[in-house]
């Protein structure tokens, strides 16, 4: 069976790329290439940083979002590294790294200024670009996010939920498990097929 989210990612490119906006990979170092959605063509307009959080790749995440803001702002979405097709070779799993490597893509990009929007880890790595850079960060919209995620906050989170580790929560092994982390982190989220899950998990 063909996996319909690889389908509809190939039709949302397309309708991506008639409001004006188009896929880049940009080396951040050796080892560490950055994918990231960005406007074909570079204006005067305010640039607008929508940071994902932790499961789906930036463009899935934030696709409603980019097409309500790409004739008002510039939108650039990247994908954090080892989402979507963001890689590294470095061995650091550090919000400060993806901070550091969002704002080298950035820069490269010529953005010298930008609003950042994060819901979840998204939220912890764009506090950690402020924090960082706080001349590229001039503003910034956060959502289900914490500034850090100290032990204390992380227990009780995972009490909250009722998981034992972010592991079990975060990688879901079958596609009930990716049900019931959908059921726990979205509002009122419409009834999907099973086989949904089982492609969105593959």
């Amino acid at each position: 069976m063909v996996n319909i989210i690889t389908i509809y990612k190939l039709l949302l490119h397309g309708l991506l790329k008639l409001v004006g906006m188009t896929q880049r990979t940009i080396e951040i170092e050796p080892g560490t290439i950055l994918n990231i959605w960005v406007p074909k063509k570079t204006t005067k307009k305010h640039a607008v940083v929508l940071l994902h959080p932790f499961g789906f790749d930036g463009i899935l995440t934030w696709q409603f979002q980019v097409l309500a803001l790409a004739k008002t702002y510039e939108v650039y979405v990247p994908d954090f590294l080892f989402f979507g097709s963001s890689v590294t070779d470095r061995p650091d799993r550090t919000a400060s790294f993806q901070a550091e490597c969002m704002a080298k893509g950035l820069r490269k990009l010529g953005v010298e200024k930008c609003t950042l929007v994060g819901v979840s880890y998204g939220g912890m790595v764009g506090f950690k670009m402020a924090e960082m850079y706080p001349d590229l960060v001039e503003s910034m919209v956060v959502t289900c996010s914490v500034m850090g995620l100290t032990e204390s906050v992380s227990n009780a989170a995972l009490e909250r939920i009722g998981y034992e580790s972010w592991v079990d929560f975060l990688l879901p092994k079958t596609a009930d498990a990716l049900k019931v982390q959908f059921d726990i982190a979205c509002y009122k989220l419409p009834t999907l097929p099973a086989f949904v899950y089982k492609h969105i998990l593959e």
